[in-house]
């Protein structure tokens, strides 16, 4: 296989590690206005993730890298077009992140209720728009001679990114959820169960709706078989949920929101940004990918460092894996 082709599929890979970890951060705020009843309560949702909220977003890093480095073409013309609305991602992301170090900071009520409000809105807006993104990659977009985005915001918000939108919305929320359950005892662990249920119920419907438009406009055979394997999992997700299975419904999650990734990467493939108005204008895997030799120093840089950054992670997840109760932060708190 050529190194940009294999370098595509890393992409998807960083992509799906990204969605994955920070997707359950992302539903974990989502939820504190459903699940959270009281100050206590909010504390021990976000004391789920107060340990590795941070080290999930670095994904995001690092698949950005990877893309400038591997498809600068690619990473160019999407960050140009996209640009209002990964601006509007970040600015979200860095108000999540400020509101989990300084929430505590004050006792107020005030102070606490301002700073959640900011973790419920960071936690939505990229959950939302990163699916409103992607749809329109797979979509394609009006691109110029140059691979310049030609379009305008409203361009951006058609139907079908919108619904792209919508999943990941839910899908992130749901696993967020199942997550809280995962970590926590007690009632708020009981409660969660009851949303994840609800809430799989409203995902498994516009996820299968999204993957079923997906497929026919814009999928292959191979992104049809992983359209239906996601679609199993989901249903299989939910179905340990109502089982009280927390471990299998989490990790099931999990697998559905991998094989959603794979199923857009397999529709857009061989191209990175299909051209919508001239398919001459497309950028694909050949015309966008970096000189061999840069992706040749690429591969054995991500080989000889991936095996750390997967054990250091494995490694902060194992000593931070006991559940949360409201005990613990009761007796913390005196």
């Amino acid at each position: 296989m050529d190194l940009n082709y294999l370098w595509f599929w890393i992409i998807a890979a960083l992509f799906i590690g990204y969605f994955v970890l920070d997707g359950f951060d992302f539903g974990v705020g989502m939820s504190l206005p459903f699940l959270g009843k009281d100050d206590t309560d909010r504390r021990v949702l976000i004391n789920t993730i107060g340990p590795v909220w941070d080290l999930n977003e670095t994904w995001l890093i690092v698949a950005g890298a990877a893309l400038f480095a591997s498809f600068p073409e690619w990473y160019a013309t999407m960050f140009s077009g996209f640009y209002l609305p990964l601006l509007i991602i970040l600015l979200a992301l860095i108000a999540r992140g400020v509101s989990f170090e300084y929430r505590h900071q004050r006792p107020e009520s005030r102070w606490k209720a301002w700073f959640d409000g900011m973790i419920i809105v960071g936690s939505a807006v990229p959950a939302l728009l990163w699916g409103v993104a992607f749809a329109n990659v797979v979509r394609g977009v009006p691109l110029d001679e140059g691979y310049n985005y030609i379009g305008t915001l409203f361009d951006l918000l058609n139907p079908y990114a919108l619904l792209g939108g919508l999943t990941t919305l839910l899908l992130f929320f749901t696993h967020g959820v199942v997550f809280v359950a995962l970590k926590t005892e007690g009632d708020i662990r009981v409660r969660a169960r009851s949303l994840a249920i609800r809430a799989g119920v409203v995902t498994i419907l516009v996820a299968a709706s999204f993957l079923v438009w997906t497929t026919f406009a814009y999928g292959t055979v191979a992104s049809a078989l992983l359209a239906l394997g996601a679609a199993l999992t989901l249903v299989a997700s939910f179905v340990a949920n109502v089982r009280g299975k927390e471990g299998w419904a989490f990790g099931l999650m999990a697998a559905t929101i991998a094989l959603a990734v794979l199923t857009l990467f397999a529709s857009l493939f061989p191209d990175v940004m299909p051209a919508s108005n001239n398919p001459a204008n497309s950028l694909t895997i050949e015309n966008a990918s970096s000189t061999p030799y840069t992706l040749s120093v690429m591969s054995w840089t991500a080989l000889i460092a991936a095996p750390v950054i997967f054990l250091y992670q494995g490694w902060t997840y194992w000593i931070f894996r006991k559940r949360v109760s409201r005990a613990h932060i009761e007796q913390a708190a005196h």
